[in-house]
């Protein structure tokens, strides 16, 4: 924990995927021993908070300790998965040497299975006030895990063998845990959960961007139809979801970078910081520097 101290003194680096080899391209699984190996490689330092590019997805075999994820840490064990959204922040504990495996998804292969596999999963959201990036598995689940991780790495090895397995097989491994996790979003079509998640991901790549009206138009949808889909798949209107987006984004920056608040407003669509001020407060009962305050030991 202690790695994350100063964080405020620089820039939050953006980290993107990069396939190892043809078979890994878009889904990649690492053991976190040969990871902790692996550090003096990286270009940044894993231990303090980046921004993904990609989803990832780490399962703990054995160990307990504590993941960073957007402004505050979620206390893990063996048996703990845990789920960093795409352009989330994040950081490792390695003082920890927690044993598992770290699952690394481009957006696009989360597009290439959801196309052939309905799995409302992926409509879940860092937006939803009920989202939690770690749940425990219980013990039949944690053993039909490593067997699918294992059945996917004997895919990857091997050149000869059709890439859709792997996506089954990576499908079937969500699946497994959704079950457990029971999803908010089951009700949903898959239209709806094709939709609705493009929504999201649009909400997620333009923070700047507050208006639900031009998300509705980028998805060639009307203004109700969205706030229907949205009402529909969470129980909140796409004004709500973006506004949740915003001040997620907005802890996210006071926490762990040294921009002042002014930049962040206007960085977040606001052209005046006054409104930036009272728009965090109604949403956080806390001010902009009252809420860095609180969260500049991180």
């Amino acid at each position: 924990m202690k790695a994350l101290n100063g964080l405020q003194n620089s820039a939050v680096p953006q980290v993107n995927f990069r396939a190892p080899c043809k078979q890994k391209a878009g889904l990649e699984i690492l053991d976190l021993g040969d990871f902790y190996q692996k550090l003096h490689r990286c270009r940044f330092d894993p231990a303090k908070p980046h921004r993904i590019s990609y989803y990832c997805f780490i399962y703990i075999s054995h160990g307990v300790g504590g993941h960073f994820v957007d402004f505050k840490y979620h206390h893990f064990q063996s048996g703990s998965f845990i789920f960093i959204n795409q352009e989330q922040v994040h950081a490792f504990d390695i003082a920890s040497r927690a044993q598992g495996k770290m699952i690394n998804v481009t957006a696009d292969f989360f597009d290439l299975i959801l196309a052939k596999v309905r799995l409302p999963f992926f409509s879940l959201s860092n937006l939803f006030s009920t989202y939690t990036p770690l749940i425990n598995l219980s013990d039949s689940v944690a053993a039909t895990c490593n067997i699918l991780l294992n059945e996917i790495n004997k895919t990857q090895q091997n050149e000869t063998d059709d890439p859709l397995l792997a996506q089954l097989l990576f499908s079937s491994l969500l699946m497994t845990i959704e079950n457990q996790r029971h999803s908010h979003a089951a009700h949903l079509s898959d239209l709806q959960a094709q939709r609705f998640n493009q929504f999201r991901q649009l909400v997620s790549q333009g923070p700047q961007q507050r208006c639900a009206a031009a998300y509705a138009q980028r998805l060639h949808m009307s203004y109700k139809s969205l706030n229907q889909l949205c009402r529909h798949a969470c129980g909140l209107t796409a004004k709500q979801l973006i506004d949740n987006h915003t001040i997620l984004e907005a802890k996210r920056r006071l926490a762990i970078e040294s921009a002042q608040v002014q930049e962040i407003a206007y960085q977040l669509g606001f052209d005046e910081v006054t409104y930036f001020v009272k728009f965090f407060k109604r949403h956080t009962h806390l001010t902009p520097s009252q809420f860095r305050a609180q969260h500049d030991c991180i």
